[in-house]
């Protein structure tokens, strides 16, 4: 594989994330234009705007200039809103004025799939890399920065209640979550987040990724002091091992980098790739890599905010238990239930929180961990801050879970309660919002407040605590030994023995002898050509005894009929011997046979499959799982990157 460019860092993209300038290359007064719109978005950025467009003197207030070259400052960044056709021109005034980025909305470049717009696209980006421009796109839907109000775009900005600046970011704006996307669409998507609260720094779009790419929008955002943690919509990437490095990146930068994966199938796979001309990879193969680099994988898309925010939020996790604080037996048991799905241990209280749960909960509740204090609070309101308090002050806990059924005024005031009492106390804090009024009365209070994790799956809840568990387990591990190196003499003997092999199909015999070089336990065996020497070398090893046909054309024995099992003497190896050679030649005709292997039979133990194989984008990899007949009955396995 060949070298992966190296990733731009914070510093290589500092005009494209802090522009103090931006020029509109194609403005225009049609409404309804990427030219118009994207002057419309830009109408809160701090910053100065330059219009572009020889057809015009002025657009909107601003005066409107014939070229780049024309305009009264180098700008940090050029929005190129022109069609395809002008996109190559444009990038070469770019690079001749000194501009820092360039952003092209223009479709129908390598998503396209065809030779010529591919080649376009590959031309237009070493001239923007041989002359310093930092290229994001094409085919894409622009960029968002919520302090600043460069938002970049010709689409519809999602926007916050406060105006730019940090403020924009609300109360949780030192928590803010950082999004970059393959799909500008879905990144926008989420970036609606902002309309309920969810504190988002930047959403960052890559389009085609022609030059600026999701690895490259990673590592910035993990050296971005605005940013806590990284969602990521990955679709996938010719050289992955780009983005794996990114990770590293923000794993070292304690920023919790969580990601979706789309194209894992193969319909998906195919759809990737007439999108944004990504290649999807081995879902497997992806899940090894990225779990090795302490990536956060979701399962859904709708996960995917709900636990960046979680892990914005979240301090580090002090204690393995999560404690459930409920108002509903029936929310306690969905609790209980989701929590022993996702391996969250929710152990009971200790004396002094137990002593506190039986004077403030009726004997119709439970005092028991998931607690449910009944909807007797309605009656003692302070019975919820006196529970949850105790709980949060008991160290079995690292986080407190408050399921909110109903959506209610009375119902608000216990959100700030609970992250008042998580921040007291260096706790975790989730509210699970199950009402199906989405945007009822408290959720963008519960969603704005700096300690509290919204989530609207009680599944999607215990799934991010997991994660955040794991993530502690994993740091507080430290990096492990992926260094250690089979000796030389050991590689040379192996490779000798590979060398050797009559058959790029090595037979068992020789498999064996190289995984035994390597120090691995194999049980023995005599290959022999005639039922005497069969029998002589049954008796040596002791009965039982199994017997199974060598050939490098057979490699599955059992469909072949080519095995036999616990023999206990000479007259059954002898009969063996001959049927195995004849089934072996009926089932498949010309086979070479080299003879017939003779082992000791082991007593029944454990079956594992080992394996290993080249993928195509990350190198080798070992496969583990449950062998025998259960390899592709239950498909239970797990892969990893190669050494491992």
């Amino acid at each position: 594989m060949a070298s992966p460019r190296p990733l731009y860092r914070a510093a290589d993209l500092a005009r494209l994330l802090n522009p103090r300038s931006i020029a509109i290359i194609g403005a225009s007064e049609r409404a309804g234009s990427f030219g118009e719109r994207t002057q419309r978005n830009l109408a809160q950025f701090q910053g100065r705007v330059h219009l572009v467009n020889a057809r015009y003197q002025a657009l909107g207030g601003l005066p409107c200039h014939a070229s780049i070259a024309a305009l009264p400052e180098v700008p940090d960044i050029a929005v190129v809103a022109a069609p395809m056709e002008a996109v190559e021109g444009l990038v070469h005034e770019c690079v001749a004025a000194g501009v820092g980025a360039a952003i092209i909305y223009a479709a129908g470049f390598a998503e396209t799939g065809k030779a010529e717009r591919i080649t376009l696209q590959s031309r237009i980006a070493a001239i923007a890399r041989e002359g310093g421009v930092r290229l994001v796109g094409p085919n894409c839907i622009g960029m968002l920065d919520y302090a600043s109000g460069a938002t970049i775009s010709f689409a519809a900005v999602p926007r916050p209640a406060a105006p730019p600046g940090r403020a924009a970011l609300g109360v949780a704006g030192s928590r803010a979550i950082g999004i970059v996307s393959q799909s500008g669409n879905l990144g926008f998507a989420l970036a609606q987040g902002v309309e309920r609260g969810v504190a988002i720094s930047r959403v960052l779009a890559c389009g085609n990724s022609a030059d600026v790419d999701v690895a490259d929008g990673v590592a910035a955002l993990a050296e971005d002091p605005a940013c806590a943690a990284i969602a990521c919509v990955f679709e996938g990437m010719a050289d992955p091992t780009r983005l794996v490095q990114a990770a590293e990146i923000a794993w070292a930068a304690d920023k919790p980098l969580v990601v979706y994966k789309l194209a894992t199938g193969e319909q998906g796979a195919a759809a990737a790739l007439s999108h944004t001309g990504s290649l999807a990879g081995s879902d497997a193969a992806y899940r090894a890599a990225f779990g090795r680099a302490g990536v956060v994988m979701v399962e859904n898309f709708d996960a995917l905010l709900e636990t960046a925010a979680f892990l914005a939020k979240a301090p580090a996790c002090r204690a393995p238990g999560v404690a459930v604080v409920s108002t509903s037996g029936g929310a306690a048991i969905m609790a209980a239930d989701k929590a022993e799905v996702h391996g969250v241990a929710l152990p009971q209280p200790g004396p002094a929180a137990k002593a506190v749960l039986d004077a403030r909960i009726p004997e119709f509740g439970s005092a028991r961990n998931p607690v449910d204090i009944t909807a007797q609070v309605l009656n003692d309101p302070e019975s919820l801050r006196a529970c949850a308090d105790a709980l949060c002050a008991d160290p079995a806990y690292g986080a407190v879970v408050l399921p909110n059924g109903y959506a209610y005024d009375f119902a608000t005031p216990r959100f700030a309660l609970l992250g008042e009492l998580a921040a007291q106390h260096g706790k975790a804090a989730a509210v699970v919002w199950l009402t199906e009024w989405l945007e009822g009365p408290g959720a963008k209070a519960a969603e704005a407040n700096p300690q509290v994790g919204v989530f609207r799956s009680m599944d999607r809840c215990f799934a991010a605590l997991a994660a955040w568990q794991a993530r502690a387990t994993r740091r507080a591990a430290g990096p492990g030994d992926t260094t250690r190196l089979v000796p030389p003499a050991i590689a040379a003997q192996a490779a000798a023995l590979l060398d050797a092999a009559a058959s790029t199909t090595l037979t068992e015999r020789e498999s064996k002898a190289v995984l035994a070089a390597y120090g691995i336990p194999v049980v023995g065996e005599t290959l022999t050509n005639d039922a005497e020497a069969a029998v002589a070398a049954a008796e040596a090893a002791g009965f039982p005894v199994v017997l199974k046909v060598e050939s490098p054309d057979i490699p599955h024995k059992t469909e072949a009929g080519a095995i036999r099992l616990g023999l206990r003497d000479a007259a059954a190896v002898r009969e063996a011997f001959a049927t195995i050679l004849s089934n072996a030649a009926r089932a498949v005709p010309g086979a070479r046979l080299n003879g017939v292997v003779v082992q000791p039979m082991v007593p029944q133990g454990l079956e594992i499959v080992v394996g290993a194989r080249r993928d195509p984008l990350f190198g080798p990899m070992v496969v583990v799982g449950l062998g025998g007949i259960f390899v592709e009955l239950l498909r239970d396995s797990a892969t990893a990157l190669a050494p491992v």
